[in-house]
Formats: structure tokens, sequence, C-alpha cells
């Protein structure tokens, strides 16, 4: 009472698992760091690679994307050290000629 072996057909499921974190582009800090803490145009170099990441994940281009998002994140990271080094810098500046007169 068996069936015969070739008498249904064979189906079968693919089953994707997305493994891979989303690529952040880190647009909005670059665009932060463009206009308002813009050091030697570091903030507009990082905006540019923010954009070019952007464009990466568009296409479809995930090791481009995170490549640029890396880069970027390293240039915001920098204009950022930059920028606050440079305020308060200026703040122990002020502090002091107002002490010292």
């Amino acid at each position: 009472m068996e069936a015969p072996q070739g008498s249904f057909p064979v189906t079968t499921t693919v089953v994707t698992i997305q493994t891979e974190m989303p690529v952040r582009d880190h647009i909005v800090w670059s665009l932060f760091n463009t206009i308002f803490m813009n050091w030697c145009c570091l903030g507009f170099v990082a905006f540019a690679y923010s954009v070019k990441s952007r464009d990466r994940k568009m296409v479809g281009d995930m090791t481009g994307a995170r490549t640029y998002a890396s880069t970027a994140k390293c240039l915001n990271v920098l204009v950022l050290v930059l920028g606050l080094l440079t305020t308060i810098i200026f703040i122990v500046i002020i502090i002091i000629r107002a002490y010292s007169s």
C-alpha cells in the first residue's frame, strides 16, 4: 500500500535570513558639523562621504556604503573633537583675560 517513489513532486523552500546590520550613513551628524562646526572644511568632507554612503546603500552596494560611512564617522568624530577643543580653549582664554586685568 505504498505510493510509488516518483509520483509526488519534490518541493523545496529557501529561507533567506538577513544577519547584517543596516548601514548608518551619519548624514544628520555630518550636516550638523557642516553648519555649526566646519573645522577646516572637514564637516563638509564628512557630509560628502555621508551622501556617497547613502548613494551606495540605495544602489545595494553595502560594502561600499559601509566604507564611506566609516570614513564619514571618523571625520565627524575628528570635527567634533576639534570644535569642542577650540570652544573650550576660547572660553579659557576669555576667563584668563577677564581675571588678569
